[in-house]
């Protein structure tokens, strides 16, 4: 049995007010190496069916993988049941549970990696909220980051706008492509004079966010790579009223709803 982190007031208030939170030493390196056995198996191409949830988020579903930058392997959980259960998902949902309330579960899973070398491995200035179905009852979520490897700020590491979503309203986005269909990820503006905290994580340690918070990160100019394994957690209604939509954050989704941003007809589900 895995031993729970308690959380300070200081930490939960930080969450509350900043928008994230960061939490060293939450997987010992015994821990985070068996998560990284699984984790391999989708970089090295041996998971099948994956279809376009496995992708490059930086570039278009069609991209050989030879040229992908920023690798994507969407709901791995769902690919690899034998994650289902692992000592993160024990370790952060109590966490979450103490951040926003006892009534979560899982949302989506991810594993991310960062190319070495690479600066266009980024992932853009966003709100999580931009991508929700619009409707949603109750947006209350956090978003638990566990480093794989150091995430420096010379690899590209997460970094926020403390603060920048306690208001809850949502900034204007674009599409960082030309179209939809060339990449589905969006942008938003950030201005000269905001306050950028960049968050660097050592092995084992991660970071929580919540979905209004303004954050991104750069790309990978280290020799090494910069992996992630990303577990996002809300209430039990609003995963209801998301699969009632079809939007089950997989790539493969074909659904129509409607975001904040407006309606995305036919299109890969949004992570």
């Amino acid at each position: 049995m895995t031993t729970p982190i308690v959380l300070t007031p200081d930490q939960i208030r930080q969450f509350a007010e900043r928008g994230f939170l960061h939490i060293p030493a939450v997987l010992c390196d015994e821990e985070v190496s068996v998560i990284e056995e699984t984790y391999g198996r989708f970089m090295r191409k041996e998971i099948s069916g994956m279809g376009h949830d496995f992708c490059d988020m930086s570039g278009p579903y069609d991209r050989e993988f030879k040229d992908f930058a920023l690798i994507n392997a969407m709901l791995p959980r769902v690919y690899a049941p034998e994650l289902i259960g692992n000592v993160l998902e024990t370790r952060s949902a109590h966490i979450a549970a103490q951040l926003i309330g006892q009534d979560i579960q899982i949302d989506y899973d991810q594993f991310l990696a960062k190319k070495p070398n690479c600066p266009t491995a980024e992932f853009s200035w966003h709100q999580d909220q931009g991508y929700w179905p619009a409707g949603t009852p109750d947006t209350r979520t956090v978003t638990c980051s566990l480093a794989i490897d150091d995430s420096l700020k010379v690899n590209g590491c997460i970094r926020f706008i403390p603060g920048s979503g306690v208001g809850q309203t949502l900034r204007t986005h674009r599409s960082a492509k030309s179209t939809r269909e060339e990449g589905h990820t969006l942008v938003a503006e950030v201005g000269d004079e905001e306050e950028v905290e960049y968050v660097e994580v050592k092995r084992g340690g991660i970071t929580l966010h919540d979905e209004w918070v303004m954050h991104g990160s750069a790309g990978n100019l280290s020799s090494d790579w910069r992996r992630t394994y990303v577990i996002a957690y809300r209430s039990h209604a609003t995963v209801a009223y998301e699969r009632a939509l079809g939007f089950t954050h997989s790539h493969n989704d074909k659904v129509n709803w409607t975001t904040t941003l407006g309606a995305y007809e036919d299109k890969a589900g949004e992570s």
